[in-house]
């Protein structure tokens, strides 16, 4: 894609990662990945995501690792910073993949969690190939 950086964050081993860096690459789309368990969260990063989506989208509260957690740490989640600071934490309570499109020109990058092909290829056809 033209002048677009597409950052991808997530943990290697997840399914629903896996089928996004598979999706990216069977497009021909060039992306970082940053493993969350290696490089962990970027506080500036989370900060931006809760911005952009809430808190409610981004933390995973169905996940295996939410359901590990005692119910104190568990109920100390009630606003963006206390769920940033347990996403900190706990980087697989983050919902996956964390995709940044960040479009040359614009401030702030596009923020999408999940596998979302459709929105991924609205911007693909938005933006043009080389």
């Amino acid at each position: 894609m033209k002048n677009v950086r597409i950052t991808l964050y997530g943990i290697p081993n997840c399914d629903t990662v896996k089928k996004s860096r598979a999706w990216m690459t069977e497009h021909g789309l060039d992306y970082e990945f940053r493993d969350f368990k290696k490089q962990g969260v970027p506080a500036d990063r989370a900060s931006a995501w809760t911005k952009a989506l809430g808190w409610q989208k981004l933390l995973n509260r169905q996940g295996t690792t939410w359901r590990k957690l005692d119910a104190d740490t568990q109920a100390t989640v009630q606003d963006d910073a206390s769920a940033r600071a347990v996403m900190q934490l706990y980087p697989s309570t983050i919902k996956r993949p964390v995709v940044e499109w960040q479009v040359e020109g614009q401030s702030e990058p596009q923020i999408h969690v999940g596998f979302v092909p459709e929105q991924w290829q609205t911007l693909i056809d938005t933006q043009g190939q080389d």
